[in-house]
Order: C-alpha cells, then sequence, then structure tokens
C-alpha cells in the first residue's frame, strides 16, 4: 500500500470514527446499492445480484437502483439460477440497441451476464474463481476485470486496473467485510480486509481533498491506494470502514 508523508490530526481522526460508528447501520442500506443484496437469500444469490448491483451503481441513484431492481424482479430472486441457466436471454434480447442504462444498452447487458454464466459454469461461483486466481483485493479485482475483458465485456468492468475501478473496489468491500450490517463478507476467510481498496469518485476525492487525507485530484487506482493507506492511520486494521465515515461526512457537509 502506498505510504503517506503527512499525519492525520487528532480532530480529523476523531471526526472520521465518529461518523463510520454513526452510518455504518442497518440504515445505510436504505437507498443504497448494497440494498439487493439482503434481498435474496442464499450466498450464490447474494454474490451475483452484489455483482449485479456494483456493475449499474454510477450516475444518479434515482436512475440505476430501478434498473438493479429490474434484475432482481426479472430472476425472481434467483439471480444466480437466472444466469447461469441462461434465462436472462428471454428478458435481453441478442444485440438489442435500445438503452438499458446511460451509455450501456440492452445487448451490453446481456454479454456481460453471458460472461458471468461462463464463470458461474467453470468455476460454480464468483467467490470460488476469486479463491483460484487472487490472494488479495487488488489481485481480485485485477483477475475479474481480466476474465470480464476477455468475454468481450470490458464495456461496464474495466479491462484493467489503471482506473479507480469504483465499482469493482466496492464489490469487493461487499464480499469481503464481515461483521457489518452492510457488507456481507462471503470472502472474508480468502480476501483481507486489510487489502481491500477504498471505492473512487469525484464526490470521494473532494471530501478526501478537504480533509487533508490526499492531494491527488485525479481519480486513479494510485489515487485510490494512497487515500486507503490515509484511511488505514485511522482504522488499521479495517481501512474501508472509512467508506462509511466519508459518506457521513458528505452528508454532514451538504447540510451545512
Amino acid at each position: 500500500m502506498n505510504k503517506r508523508t503527512t499525519q492525520l490530526s487528532d480532530e480529523t481522526r476523531k471526526l472520521l470514527i465518529g461518523y463510520a460508528e454513526k452510518y455504518e447501520t442497518r440504515g445505510f442500506l436504505n437507498g443504497d446499492p448494497s440494498w439487493f443484496m439482503h434481498q435474496v437469500k442464499g450466498a450464490e444469490n447474494q454474490e451475483v445480484m452484489g455483482f449485479f448491483a456494483s456493475c449499474l451503481s454510477y450516475g444518479s441513484r434515482k436512475q440505476f437502483l430501478p434498473k438493479i431492481e429490474w434484475l432482481r424482479t426479472q430472476s425472481e430472486g434467483e439471480p444466480y439460477r437466472w444466469v447461469a441457466e441462461g434465462a436472462f436471454e428471454d428478458a435481453l434480447p441478442t444485440d438489442d440497441k435500445a438503452c438499458f442504462y446511460r451509455l450501456h444498452t440492452v445487448g451490453d447487458i446481456r454479454n456481460l451476464l453471458q460472461a458471468q454464466r461462463k464463470m458461474l459454469n467453470e468455476y460454480g461461483t464468483m467467490g470460488i474463481f476469486v479463491e483460484r486466481n487472487a490472494t488479495d483485493a487488488l489481485s481480485a479485482i485485477s483477475a475479474l476485470c481480466r476474465y470480464f475483458a476477455q468475454e468481450g465485456a470490458s464495456g461496464i468492468i474495466p479491462h484493467d486496473t489503471t482506473s479507480a475501478c469504483k465499482r469493482m473496489c466496492m464489490f469487493l468491500r461487499w464480499m469481503v467485510r464481515d461483521g457489518s450490517p452492510v457488507d456481507i463478507g462471503l470472502w472474508s476467510k480468502h480476501i483481507s480486509r486489510k487489502s481491500l481498496i477504498m471505492p473512487l469518485d469525484t464526490h470521494v476525492l473532494r471530501q478526501s481533498l478537504r480533509l487533508g487525507l490526499m492531494q491527488s485530484r485525479t481519480a486513479s487506482m494510485s489515487a485510490a491506494r494512497k487515500l486507503t493507506s490515509a484511511l488505514a492511520e485511522v482504522f488499521p486494521d479495517d481501512p474501508l470502514k472509512g467508506d462509511f465515515a466519508l459518506f457521513g461526512y458528505g452528508v454532514n457537509e451538504e447540510k451545512e
């Protein structure tokens, strides 16, 4: 993990710890894409539903949450079977150029699920794929990006880890962190939560600059790792607890 050259003030540490304790609760799920994982039963379904949710979580929540809900509804609460058996093909026509969400067409979503179907049929679960191809969060993200790129689905999944890979980092947070009312920790035995990387976008970047957590103004994987290092000073055993802290900081900034 990248090292920092400056130290956080005690005031900033207390601020972050306070916000993390306040916002990492069941109430956080309301209006958050992580909510969808908690609406299906069984680890296999939760993995697949979490993947759906992470892939589409960008832009306006009012716009992308209904798209995730559409996938959940179409799968009838059994997303693993829906994908693994190819049942999604009836709902997502081949090469359909109609817009599904923003830049992604119905055909793009179909291609993504076809790649996921191949992974499930080859490995059994996404968790087994990660276990066999990665040892930490960065290598897990890299392996997932590489797999989907090879299957022609890199329009939604980044083709490598040059960018911040915000949605993939968020997916790993959900899958790895255990003991949380939000994150489900299905992969906690194989991937250490200490290796997780902060999901970084322009909103989080702005908050981090204001708090003096980092100096970079560009959302990249390098910047995400630097921010994670800064948060590890506050939460050494669980740096992505800082994700909830920055969320809380953002909420309170908006109120002022």
